[in-house]
């Protein structure tokens, strides 16, 4: 028998609205006891000390890629759940863009079975859409969700599905299992050669601009459809004020629809690119002021779901081409937390309990995440993130737990880190060290 004493913290469960002082036991992996004298019964219980800290169920992250199988040079699944663990989260999405392709229970349940080997994070894999992410033939949907992976929830990532005809089928099919389908929204045909956000920076620094309307055009024939078939749509990364809107009159409407939104695209504008360091090239790419506004007040209000990190790892040769050749992408698993509770939370846009729902609940709503998002109660599973909210420190790329050190904050003095996380009733974070050692290459 194992006890583990998380002793002292701020409680802040979305799931119940819980904001209090207390203990928690853990035991076995379980909850066992939660209060104020917890403690003097636990005598010889491990101890984790959380004053002056958040209690918080483990974050769950919708939208990672951690590269294997195929592109273990940028990243991998031991260095990328290290990522995680750092930045608090218990459970995280990998993208099915991997080599091969995640459209068989084959490669699924590899990467569930490296994920359990590692340990310091629960894997749940989103399938693709399409075999091979070619755009014509539906992956096995049916067979994969009555797979041992339970799949739910289905995407071909930044490969936008622009056949209607295609699109419409897999939602019909979809909503027979009650499984997601995630389309990336991007009209190709209007993104042809772009660079960046259009618009007054790409004017300026003579680079092709990438249309909002990109973007809002294919979101929209997504809504349609999946109004339709009555199919569960989640929208990845949305970036533009006019995404907001139609999300928002999408669920006014019925429409089965939840939207995330990275902390990039919340925090970093367009006028970024003007020094071309590709560290800054995303896709879709960053917006505006206006649009950065809309997407805040959306996350507040809950038209946006969730946080994701799209956690794209890349070598560090890859990034540091010029400009037009360096492929999108940022990391984002260690510092999401912390930059929302920075410019959100201590900018007066979201209060603690929203900032953690929207990491915690939120993506639990998305799909089924297995004990993961809260509630923190007895009897609920031990996957728990302790977060010291007045903590000061400086991103330093070449301390990240990533194999790759793509990230847009380096250098950024930030508010609040991760002191602890706690999955199944183990600490992989213990004190903002990993508690297993992982070997970067």
């Amino acid at each position: 028998m194992s006890e583990l004493l998380i002793a002292g913290g701020r409680i802040l469960d979305a799931s119940t609205g819980t904001d209090t002082v207390a203990d928690v036991l853990v035991r076995d992996g379980l909850i066992v006891a939660i209060g104020p004298d917890v403690a003097s019964g636990a005598s010889g219980a491990d101890v984790l000390d959380a004053r002056d800290c958040w209690v918080t169920p483990g974050l769950i992250d919708l939208h990672t890629h951690l590269r294997e199988p195929g592109g273990e040079g940028a990243e991998d699944i031991a260095t990328g759940s290290a990522a995680a663990a750092a930045g608090g989260y218990t459970a995280v999405a990998p993208m099915a863009n991997t080599d091969p392709v995640a459209d068989t229970a084959v490669v699924i349940e590899l990467i569930m079975r490296r994920g359990r080997e590692v340990g310091l994070v629960d894997l749940l894999p989103v399938a693709s859409i399409t075999r091979g992410l070619g755009g014509a033939e539906l992956s096995p949907m049916g067979e994969l969700a009555r797979s041992e992976a339970r799949v739910d929830f289905f995407s071909d990532d930044g490969v936008p599905l622009g056949d209607s005809l295609v699109m419409r089928r897999a939602l019909q099919y979809a909503s027979a299992f009650d499984v997601v389908i995630c389309n990336h929204s991007e009209d190709p045909a209007l993104t042809a050669d772009a660079q960046m956000n259009e618009g007054a920076t790409s004017s300026v620094l003579g680079l092709p601009g990438w249309p909002r309307e990109a973007e809002e055009v294919m979101l929209a024939r997504d809504l349609i459809l999946a109004h339709g078939a009555g199919a569960r749509l989640h929208v990845p990364h949305l970036t533009t004020a006019g995404g907001v809107e139609l999300v928002r009159h999408a669920k006014r409407a019925g429409v089965r629809v939840t939207a995330e939104v990275t902390p990039h695209h919340l925090t970093l504008e367009d006028v970024e690119v003007a020094a071309y360091d590709a560290v800054m090239k995303v896709n879709p790419p960053l917006r505006t002021r206006r649009d950065i506004d809309a997407l805040r007040a959306a996350l507040a209000d809950g038209t946006i779901d969730a946080v994701a990190t799209d956690h794209a790892p890349h070598g560090r040769e890859a990034k540091r081409q010029p400009w037009e050749h360096a492929p999108c992408g940022m990391l984002g698993l260690e510092t999401a937390f912390a930059l929302v509770h920075t410019e959100l939370v201590l900018g007066g846009v979201l209060d603690a309990m929203t900032a953690v729902a929207r990491f915690t609940t939120g993506p639990a709503g998305v799909r089924n995440t297995r004990g993961h998002g809260g509630p923190i109660t007895v009897g609920a599973p031990a996957n728990l993130h302790v977060f010291d909210p007045s903590q000061r420190w400086t991103v330093d790329r070449a301390r990240l737990h990533s194999r790759a050190d793509n990230t847009p904050f380096h250098g950024r003095e930030l508010v609040g880190r991760t002191r602890h996380t706690i999955l199944h009733g183990r600490p992989t974070l213990r004190d903002g060290e990993i508690a297993s050692e992982v070997t970067h290459g």
